[in-house]
């Protein structure tokens, strides 16, 4: 068959430079010995050069045209084609519970929802890399006190170590993005428990970050209703003058516990 046509609806952009395809094909390199999973390989460019390595690859690929082509020019991966979503897949079943890397060249517009799936398999992807738009790309490798660090910076950082390795200019694509690309790589950390409630954690870290200009005294007061609602001592505290983009993970998960400890002791009131 023909090329695919790039969909809008897809968020495609087909990646045309086979040197840059062949770089982020050995990022995965990082994490050898165990299975690869990409995620959109389009018509493959990426994929050609994963296949080539001694690990089994597998491929997920929502757009039907697309996986009628990789059917095509790609027979060994025939029965190693996934034509599903991502995001409403059971990543266990996938590899039959082995863990594997994660990589693709990711739709601008989902790809903060594929981390944030991958954060919920974390014991089972060690490994995770790709390219992505590079505003993305920089939100999650800031650091604290700086204006990319934000929900992204802290939720993927508790986990990962992230790696921003190169940038991707916009005229290597079909069609262009407006925007320019960069590839990452995030490995796991040595983190197996945060040291808090890990779905307050995720809620509190969202809330302030919802109104990042103001300073934790206000930006916490969502977080309890008119029953649970600390006493003033509570944001008297030196950190409530703080706003959130100056805190570290450390320091999230400290206040994670003192909310915490707050709601558990007005509940028992």
């Amino acid at each position: 068959m023909n090329k695919v046509r790039p969909k809008k609806n897809l968020g495609q952009h087909f990646l045309t430079d086979l040197d840059i395809a062949r770089r982020i094909a050995d990022t995965v390199d990082a994490c050898p010995d165990i299975p690869v999973l990409e995620i959109g390989p389009g018509m493959g460019v990426l994929t050609q050069y994963l296949v080539e390595k001694p690990r089994e690859v597998k491929a997920v690929e929502i757009d039907t045209e697309s996986v009628e082509y990789l059917h095509e020019h790609f027979p060994r991966l025939r029965d190693r084609i996934i034509g599903e979503d991502f995001l409403r897949m059971d990543l266990n079943k996938v590899f039959d519970g082995r863990k594997f890397v994660l990589t693709g060249n990711y739709p601008y517009d989902i790809s903060s929802q594929i981390f944030f799936k991958m954060l919920d398999y974390r014991d089972l992807i060690p490994c995770c890399t790709g390219m992505i738009q590079r505003e993305v790309a920089q939100r999650m490798a800031s650091n604290p006190g700086t204006k990319a660090y934000g929900i992204l910076s802290v939720l993927m950082q508790a986990w990962y170590d992230v790696e921003y390795l190169f940038t991707v200019d916009e005229g290597v694509f079909n069609p262009p993005p407006k925007v320019k690309s960069a590839v990452i790589r995030l490995t796991r950390n040595g983190v197996n428990e945060l040291g808090c409630d890990e779905r307050l954690f995720k809620r509190l870290v969202k809330a302030v970050f919802n109104q990042r200009r103001k300073m934790l005294r206000v930006s916490l007061r969502q977080l309890f209703d008119k029953d649970t609602m600390p006493t003033p001592e509570f944001f008297a505290d030196d950190m409530m003058t703080r706003r959130p983009e100056q805190l570290s993970i450390a320091e999230f998960v400290d206040l994670t516990n003192r909310v915490e400890k707050v709601l558990e002791k007005k509940r028992v009131e």
